[in-house]
């Protein structure tokens, strides 16, 4: 049996009030709290609640073979939990069933991917506690703000432990290739890839009510005979979509509700596929490629590409100004800062900006609050120039630097040869000794995060016995795959191992 992938992305950002310039320095409160409401209140009536019964009903009717998925931003969380909590509890009920699963993302839907790893790894897991705490189980796959994708994003991502990600099956991209098949990351190809098919996402997304289109009315039969004409050897289906296409983008009156609720029918007895999750196409589905990225793409526009958020010096300013300020908020732990910190990252306010057009642009000004991009620039500036003030007036004093005096040479000569044996001794414990210290729960923690062949170069110089200890401790499947890598490695070269070297003494720094 196929699978098709049907994923929605829940989505509301915390939005701006007029913010002018007297205000910098005088009030802190950035957001306006009665649109935001009234969105979300609306938003939940018209989509999210009958959308989520709907989905609930399908699941009874079923079973096993009807699954979707999705990824709900922090940000939507807070708000939905502050203004619809029985939006949160309709989830909740989805998740119950166990034919839901819960993606991870940045908190703060947010473009730090393309700026600070530690950054954007911070972001991710403060999503996927919330998930958690929430749903009750932690994710494992993964989709980035707006499909954000690259080869580097990748390669991040699966060393944070995810094993399969959302990305757009961009044209660009894929060129002769078909998005309905399993890829994989070009540089860490356990990363396994769900490539958008953007024809059919955008037929339910942007044209189900467009008159002008030939294809008009989109029924669920029309849909399902689509789907069965895919050649049998392609393997997946991926439909990603905005959850507010269901009742908000596409209102009530266009049929979008009825069309979702046939067509489960129409894809069973039209077709051999059925619904699946990400982590279960993972569990059975192989890549059948690797798909090289090396510019980030994304689900926007007709360009697939950043231009959406970063086409035009307003933004560029505004995103510089914004992530300038990393370096300060690592070490804050000011609640109401690491809130400000984290909305006013939100990918929504670098699109109010933008001075383009979109083929999907009527879709997305109906929630813009801003005439202008212009005013959006500006707006947003004075909020961040507000919380740029409060950030470094809260930074901590340095304290004051000593009196400088002359040094005894003799004195000097004894502590530099103390230091630099004090750095060979910390060297050396930086790697198989810490790892042959942990327990057999702390190691298998680490392993979900490092590769084989990392493993394999950095132990390469070590003494057989410690490499033995090591493989004692291992699981078995990380056994086998790491005999295979070493069995590789002929004469690397320095420059190759100290590479590796590097990569794992990071790595456990960071974890441990």
């Amino acid at each position: 049996m196929r699978s098709i992938c049907l994923y929605f992305q829940v989505h509301q950002p915390s939005r701006l009030r007029t913010y002018r310039f007297f205000d910098i320095g005088v009030d802190h409160h950035y957001y306006d709290d009665y649109q935001n409401k009234t969105i979300v209140r609306r938003v939940a009536e018209k989509s999210y609640l009958p959308m989520n019964k709907l989905l609930l009903d399908l699941i009874k009717e079923y079973g096993a073979t009807f699954k979707v998925t999705f990824s709900i931003s922090g940000i939507a969380l807070d708000q939905l939990s502050q203004y619809a909590p029985e939006v949160i509890e309709s989830f909740k009920k989805l998740a119950k069933t166990g034919n839901v699963e819960f993606l991870a993302e940045t908190y703060a839907h947010s473009l730090v991917s393309l700026k600070d790893p530690e950054e954007f790894r911070s972001q991710v897991m403060m999503h996927s506690d919330r998930i958690e705490a929430l749903f009750g189980k932690r994710p494992t796959s993964f989709r980035n703000t707006e499909l954000i994708y690259s080869d580097y994003i990748g390669e991040q991502v699966h060393n944070m432990g995810f094993n399969i990600m959302l990305t757009e099956g961009a044209r660009h991209i894929l060129g002769w290739k078909s998005p309905n098949f399993m890829y994989c990351n070009a540089a860490s190809p356990k990363l396994k890839l769900l490539l958008r098919n953007y024809q059919l996402s955008d037929d339910i997304g942007f044209r189900f009510s467009n008159h002008s289109w030939i294809e008009w009315p989109l029924t669920a039969e029309k849909f399902a005979s689509w789907i069965n004409a895919y050649d049998k050897n392609q393997q997946v289906l991926n439909i990603f979509l905005d959850y507010e296409t269901f009742g908000e983008h596409q209102w009530a009156e266009t049929g979008i509700f009825e069309f979702m609720k046939a067509m489960p029918k129409q894809v069973f007895a039209l077709t051999d596929y059925t619904f699946d999750t990400p982590s279960g196409i993972a569990g059975k589905v192989q890549p059948v490629s690797a798909v090289s990225v090396p510019v980030p793409i994304s689900w926007a526009d007709e360009e697939r590409d950043l231009t959406a958020w970063l086409g035009n010096e307003m933004q560029d300013e505004a995103f510089e100004s914004i992530y300038k300020l990393i370096p300060q908020m690592k070490g804050c732990e000011d609640p109401e800062l690491i809130k400000d910190w984290l909305y006013l990252q939100t990918s929504d306010h670098f699109y109010y900006m933008c001075t383009k057009w979109f083929s999907d642009g009527a879709v997305h000004n109906y929630f813009n609050p801003y005439s202008s991009p212009y005013e959006a620039f500006i707006n947003y500036m004075n909020a961040l120039s507000d919380f740029i003030r409060r950030v470094e007036s809260s930074q901590i004093k340095p304290e004051p630097i000593p009196e400088y005096s002359i040094p005894d040479p003799k004195a000097l000569a004894i502590k530099s040869k103390q230091a630099y044996k004090d750095a060979e001794d910390t060297e050396n414990i930086e790697d198989i000794e810490i790892l042959l210290s942990l327990s057999k729960a702390r190691l298998k923690e680490f392993l979900a995060s490092v590769d084989a062949k990392t493993l394999a170069y950095s132990m390469y110089d070590r003494s057989e016995d410690e490499i033995k200890k090591l493989i004692k401790k291992l699981p078995d499947s990380f056994k086998e795959e790491l005999a295979a890598v070493r069995a590789q490695i002929k004469k690397p070269r320095k420059s190759t191992l100290d590479t590796y070297k590097n990569k794992m003494t990071e790595m456990l720094k960071s974890l441990f």
